[in-house]
This record gives structure tokens, C-alpha cells and sequence, in this order.
């Protein structure tokens, strides 16, 4: 999603991502712990990138080879932070990126849902001005940097929660961190802050006490959603930030018209294009990005991964489906897996306890109980019964079974691949197949192996 900003100055924005998350009690670095799947820094880029930036600076340093590595696909400026010497101390990281004429947006690598909608509001709040904070309206707080504003309701200084009078304290608005700023000031004023401190750190909030002495305005936007600044510190924080992220992602689908059974029990890790009619049961888990069509029934605790789905398609209860491509009319579980490359034509059925990996079964096919279907290019209207393998490896290589159009396969049947199936052939239950079985004759091993000319297969009477 891109939202164009409007403000014609260049955008670079500096991420920071250095710290290393103690309260997480993990030996993964904190912005790489995941949200939706993704990890929570990727979700600040994502935004960063929606916004059309120059550049995207991430400040690094806890666990520096693990986020290099994981975040080695996008295209951003490293730059280490090898001492952890406050905010201000990282931003000076990256500022030999920073060009003066640019608009600098400051960042945090653990608030994954701050979204592009709201920071372009951020940067339309700073135009004609040097600097911009995004703020907040809290009921409870504690632990925050309060915002002291004067009697005209311009922002003076920001005062941490430790040095607060109680006055002060009775403040509600807070800052967020995130700040908007002109390079060349940035400079300037990032060459001015001190550690004169406690902790002997450099704060990146004292840029704020230093434009005000410039006799610069301080603009602000008050974000409109609190949930959106909030970072995150322990596993409890990730897990409350995920229940929210799910819960928008659920409502946004409920408002396309997607039926929920219950928007509390679903996951959406990924994206989704959906048709009309599509309804999911309760603890459905979607990755990736998957194409779902019209009047689709999802079954509950199902798993589905990178799938294109076609319309009319009935997936039952506890199935597995990954990187697949299903037809139109399609029946699909319960207790089903589809891997990888996987394909099934229209009304093609695939029932319980049955696993398909890197195979066509064509129109109309069925493989309905307990069996395993692996390189094999199925036709028409074939019936696999229970049990039956197609023994696709040599423990070295993989091989191809071909079965064709309107072909039977009788139960607990082995077909020993390379091997193929003609059309019309059927196979006698219980056998264990290591040649090709001929078109339209019975062809079975419980004896030594033979074919039988002159046979006719049973049908129905009319």
C-alpha cells in the first residue's frame, strides 16, 4: 500500500533497531520477533516504504549478523550502533545519510502498528516548520514523557516521567518518540545534546528543548489511535499487539463481506484477496499471500499457505493446504494436505487423511481416503481407493507415476513409480505394481502379476 506523501521535500527516514529486548528473555533480538509472521521491524519498513522514502536508515546493533541476515532482502543503509548510548547517540549513527534539505522521520523498530496513513498526517503537520512530534492522548500516563505546551498551546519541552512535578504529571499527553525533522537541523541540534545525566545517555528527546531556545514552533499531531504508538518489551506486549492486529485484519475482511464465525479465533499472517460469500470457521490460519474466489466454505483449524482457490470450493475441518492451486467445484478434507505444487482441476475431490505433494489430478478425479498421491500426473475422472501409494522414491530420486483418464485403483494398492497407468485401466485391490498396467484391462499382483483379456468391469444398473 503506498500512501504518497505530500510534503515535496525528500523523505529519508532512520529506523532504530539496536536494542537487545532483555524483557523478552529470548537470544533473538527484539524487532525480530514476529507479528502477523512478520517480524516487527519489517512491519516499521513496510510502512516506511508506503510512504515513498528516499532511504530508510536502520540503526543496528544487538544481534547484528541475525538482523542483517533475515532483513538482507531489503534495501536499506546499515549502520551499527556498536555502544547503546541512548536515542540521540543512535540517530547520529545514520547522519552522514541525511541530507539537509530532506524531512527526517525517526522511527522505532518494536511500534509495528504504526501505520503510513497516520505519519503522512505527521508530515503534513510539520510543513512550514523545522521539527514534529507525534503525540498521544493517554488516560493513565504513567511511566510517559509528558508534553508542557504554554498558554498558547505551543509545545515548550517534554518532561520525562522521573523529573515530573506532580503538576506536570497530571499531563495526558505523552510522547510517542517518533519525530519529524529537517536535516540540517537535525544536525545541528544532535551535535548540541549532552549526557548530562543519570545514565549518561543521549536523548533524542532534548532536540525538542533545543528548537524551542532556536525560537522554532514545535508541531505536533495527536494520534488518533493509541494502539498504534505502542511498542513492545515483553512476550505479554507482543502477544496483546498481535490480538489487535488480528482483530483489524478481521474486521477490514468482515467489512469486504467475508463471513467470520468468530473474528477473535482467526489469523491472517500475510494478505488475502477474497470473492464474495467466503465464509471461515474458527482457528482458520492464512500465510502468506493467498487468492480464495466466490462462495468458499473454510473448515475450522485449517492452515492455508500461498493458495490460490477457485469458487465453489468446500474445504472441511483440520486440513493443510501450502503453495496450490485449486479449481473451481473442488472438495477438499477434512484432515487433507496439499503440498507444494499441487494441482487440482475442477471437481476434483481430495478426502480425509489423503496427502498430495508436486501433483496434477485432473478433472473430476477423487482420492478419498487414507492415501498418499506424490509426482503423479492423474487424469480424468480416475478413482484412487483407500490406501493406495504411489511410491514416488528411490532414496535417491524422484520418480513420475502417470495414471490415466477414467482409470480404478483398487484399495492398498502400491504403483512403484517410473510407472504409468493407461486409460481405463484398473488395478485389483492389494497389489504392488512395478510395470505398466495396459489401457482397459484389469491388471493386479496378488499372484504373480497378470493381465486379463476379454475382462469387463462392473457397472451400475440402470
Amino acid at each position: 500500500m503506498n500512501v504518497k506523501t505530500l510534503s515535496d521535500k525528500q523523505l529519508q527516514v532512520i529506523i532504530l533497531a539496536a536494542g537487545k529486548g532483555t524483557r523478552m528473555y529470548s537470544d533473538l533480538p527484539k524487532v525480530l520477533h514476529k507479528l502477523a509472521g512478520k517480524s516487527l521491524v519489517e512491519h516499521v519498513i513496510d510502512s516506511a516504504e508506503a510512504l515513498n522514502a528516499e532511504s530508510i536508515s536502520l540503526i543496528y546493533g544487538h544481534g547484528a549478523e541475525q538482523v542483517k541476515d533475515s532483513l538482507k532482502e531489503r534495501e536499506l543503509i546499515w549502520c551499527e550502533q556498536k555502544e547503546q548510548l541512548g536515542t540521540g547517540h543512535a540517530v547520529q549513527q545514520a547522519i552522514e545519510a541525511v541530507n539537509d534539505s530532506a524531512n527526517v522521520l525517526i522511527l522505532y523498530g518494536d511500534v509495528p502498528l504504526l501505520g503510513p496513513e497516520t505519519l503522512n498526517k505527521l508530515l503534513e503537520a510539520k510543513q512550514n516548520s523545522s521539527i514534529a512530534l507525534l503525540t498521544a492522548n493517554l488516560d493513565d500516563p504513567q511511566g510517559y514523557g509528558r508534553i508542557v505546551r504554554n498558554s498558547e498551546s505551543k509545545i515548550e519541552k517534554i518532561v520525562e516521567q522521573k523529573d515530573a512535578s506532580d503538576k506536570i504529571k497530571q499531563i495526558t499527553e505523552i510522547n510517542s518518540g517518533v519525530m519529524v525533522v529537517d536535516g540540517d537541523k537535525l544536525k545541528q541540534w544532535l551535535a548540541k545534546i549532552g549526557n548530562n545525566n543519570a545514565q549518561g545517555e543521549y536523548y533524542l528527546t532534548d532536540l525538542i528543548e533545543l528548537a524551542v531556545l532556536e525560537n522554532e514552533i514545535v508541531q505536533s499531531y495527536i494520534v488518533k489511535d493509541n494502539k498504534e504508538i505502542e511498542g513492545i518489551n515483553n512476550k505479554i506486549q507482543l502477544a496483546e499487539l498481535e490480538r489487535e492486529y488480528q482483530k483489524r485484519q478481521a474486521y477490514t475482511l468482515m467489512t469486504r463481506g467475508v463471513t467470520l464465525r468468530d473474528p477473535g479465533r482467526f489469523d491472517l499472517r500475510g494478505t488475502i484477496e477474497t470473492g464474495q460469500d467466503v465464509i471461515i470457521d474458527i482457528n482458520v490460519i492464512i500465510e502468506g499471500h493467498c487468492k480464495i474466489g466466490s462462495n468458499v466454505t473454510i473448515g475450522a483449524n485449517t492452515v492455508i499457505k500461498d493458495m490460490t482457490i477457485g469458487d465453489n470450493v468446500e474445504i472441511l475441518e483440520n486440513c493443510i493446504l501450502e503453495k496450490s492451486t485449486i479449481a473451481g467445484g473442488c472438495h477438499i478434507g477434512p484432515f487433507a494436505r496439499l503440498r507444494p505444487d499441487t494441482k487440482l482441476d475442477e471437481n476434483a475431490k481430495v478426502g480425509n487423511f489423503v496427502e498430495i505433494k508436486k501433483s496434477h489430478i485432473s478433472r473430476g478425479s477423487k482420492v478419498n481416503h487414507l492415501s498418499y498421491i506424490g509426482d503423479t500426473e492423474m487424469g480424468e475422472n480416475v478413482n484412487i481407493g483407500a490406501g493406495t501409494i504411489t511410491c514416488n522414491y528411490d532414496g535417491a530420486y524422484k520418480h513420475l507415476t502417470k495414471i490415466g483418464d477414467n482409470a480404478f485403483i483398487g484399495s492398498n494398492t502400491a504403483l512403484v513409480a517410473p510407472i504409468e497407468i493407461g486409460d481405463g485401466a484398473t488395478i485389483g485391490a492389494g497389489s504392488t505394481l512395478s510395470k505398466n498396467a495396459e489401457a482397459e484391462k484389469l491388471t493386479f499382483t496378488r499372484a504373480g502379476q497378470r493381465t486379463l483379456d476379454g475382462w469387463q468391469r462392473p457397472s451400475k444398473k440402470k
